[in-house]
């Protein structure tokens, strides 16, 4: 793990003897903003790996800041370094530069093809791109016609752009070649702040290949079918720039619109990537071309430097401002870096091989009987446990034929329960039953006993009053219409007012007496005791007139 390497450069001044009141002052790794009494400003102070003043050259800053990377991009790291800073703050001359002081791009060309010459115990096959980022379209730069190119992603080549045209190239002076022919095809505008403005972001990418030349002379069998494959992405962004002082209209403004959005994203993702990773959130890498095509160099594996260039005059002191924090931001960014490597499945085994016969051999040497003791007491320790796990596995197995058996038995015991239980309730509902036929057979036989004693003669003895019944008003004389004439089944009129002791009765009623036959007892659940003569004599001719019975020797 590593920080991104952070340097801010200011490129000379262009103003001609213009008043100012704030000035920024470069004190060794440290900028700050000052009046011209030299009071500092609060809060306008920044840090940084290196600060380059306006007397640095082009090798200066390659050497201090790119040269460990173009280094480590031959060994196998993927390397990137890209210039950020505002319209015609000296990013372009930065990277490319001039014929005199040749920029970053030319001397990593010439330092890599000198680092593969002498390295002598590797092959290395070298392959170049350039493209550039154009209004959000991707054109390949060393082929005409070649525009609008897709972005893809695979597990074998990572992020690429699809249909890039790569050349095989065997010096430096054959890619400053092809250097040339992009450059030509790039789009540049002339802006009110710089004659020859960048309206696009270019990047220019080296692939390099490399593998053991002969690995039994160099005694590295294990990587003798092992490839190193690094990316070196070399970038020069656009500057941001503000309408009011570009003057850009037409297509100068739609292109300036496009420059400062990929930026803004840029900023966005510097800005989340800068954050602690607990709190850290979605990092927007597919808002931007630039930012998907950089995304293994921001936050991933490749180890990555950014070259932030300002301009010192106090009409762009915000714009400066915005860049400084841009790099303050990028200055806590963390990659992690590692050597690429493809191997074949010959390399892995031939890599295997040799990290056994290592260890056999270590256990040949002077601690080998050591050695053979603790292998031969771990074998032990690993029977005995297998025979311990084998045991504890018979018990469990045990216990369970033997908890289902005792579930059987509990099930078993169970249904007994229930069959008892159910024989039980049936016996009770019998005995229950057989209890109410039993009462209803006592009562039918009071009732009978009732009934035989309504034609007894009535017993006159003062009887407790538990439950008497009596008729109501019996002393008052019935309202009756007179008898009828004929009295041929019917009891004489003496009879009748001798049984009813003088009291008259309607005849009609009493022919409309209902039947009362002996069952009509039996089906009373109270057996009723009636103490009243004149109810006696009613019950006895209703049951006489019932039955037919003839009063006074009459039919």
């Amino acid at each position: 793990m590593e920080k991104i390497s952070v340097a801010v450069r200011f490129r000379p001044s262009t103003a001609l003897d213009l008043p100012e009141d704030r000035k920024w002052r470069v004190e060794d790794n440290r900028i700050s903003l000052h009046l011209l009494d030299g009071t500092p400003i609060s809060g306008v102070s920044f840090a940084f790996d290196h600060v380059f003043d306006q007397s640095s050259t082009n090798a200066t800053v390659y050497d201090l800041l790119i040269k460990s990377i173009i280094h480590a991009a031959v060994n196998g790291f993927n390397g990137t370094a890209f210039a950020y800073g505002q319209t015609s703050s000296g990013k372009t001359f930065t990277m490319n530069g001039s014929e005199d002081d040749p920029g970053i791009i030319p001397l990593a060309v010439k330092d890599i093809f000198h680092t593969a010459q002498m390295t002598t115990d590797r092959e290395f096959l070298i392959r170049v791109s350039y493209m550039e980022i154009y209004n959000e379209e991707i054109n390949d730069l060393l082929t005409l016609g070649n525009q609008k190119l897709p972005i893809h992603e695979s597990l074998e080549r990572g992020i690429f752009v699809a249909g890039l045209r790569e050349e095989i190239v065997n010096s430096a002076e054959q890619v400053f070649e092809l250097i040339k022919l992009g450059e030509a095809n790039r789009h540049f505008g002339e802006t009110n702040m710089n004659v020859r403005s960048s309206r696009s972001h270019t990047i220019f990418r080296m692939v390099i290949e490399s593998s053991v030349k002969d690995p039994i002379s160099s005694g590295d069998v294990s990587n003798a079918d092992a490839i190193r494959v690094s990316v070196l992405n070399l970038v020069d962004l656009a500057g941001s720039e503000r309408i009011a002082k570009t003057g850009a209209g037409g297509v100068r403004l739609k292109e300036g619109k496009h420059i400062n959005k990929s930026l803004m994203i840029l900023g966005n993702v510097i800005n989340k990537l800068s954050e602690n990773g607990k709190q850290r959130g979605h990092i927007p890498y597919r808002d931007s071309k630039l930012t998907r095509i950089l995304q293994p160099s921001l936050g991933g594996n490749a180890k990555t430097s950014i070259i932030c260039t300002v301009a010192p005059e106090e009409v762009h002191i915000e714009e400066s401002r915005g860049t400084l924090q841009f790099a303050s931001g990028a200055k806590r960014i963390t990659n992690c870096a590692q050597v690429n490597e493809i191997l074949t499945d010959a390399a892995l085994l031939k890599r295997q091989k040799l990290e056994i016969e290592e260890l056999r051999r270590k256990l040949q040497g002077s601690h080998s009987e050591v050695l053979e003791q603790m292998i031969l007491k771990q074998r032990n320790d690993m029977h005995k446990s297998e025979l311990d796990r084998e045991r504890l596995a018979m018990e469990l197995e045990e216990e369970r034929k033997s908890r289902e058996a005792l579930e059987h038995c509990i099930k078993e015991q169970q249904k007994k329960i229930d069959n008892l239980t159910s024989l039980a309730n049936s016996s009770s509902q019998t005995r229950s039953s057989a209890k109410q036929m039993a009462d209803l057979r006592n009562t039918s036989d009071e009732v009978i006993m009732s009934q035989e004693d309504v034609f007894k003669t009535p017993n006159f003895k003062e009887k407790p009053n538990d439950f008497v019944v009596k008729r109501s008003n019996c002393s008052r004389d019935l309202e009756s219409s007179p008898p009828p004439d004929n009295f041929a089944n019917i009891a004489d009129e003496d009879l009748w007012m001798r049984l009813n002791k003088g009291c008259t009765t309607d005849l009609d009623m009493l022919q409309m007496t209902p039947d009362m036959k002996c069952q009509s007892y039996l089906s009373s659940d109270i057996s009723v005791e009636v103490r009243d003569p004149l109810f006696f004599s009613f019950l006895s001719i209703s049951c006489c007139l019932s039955e037919g019975t003839s009063f006074g020797g009459r039919d």
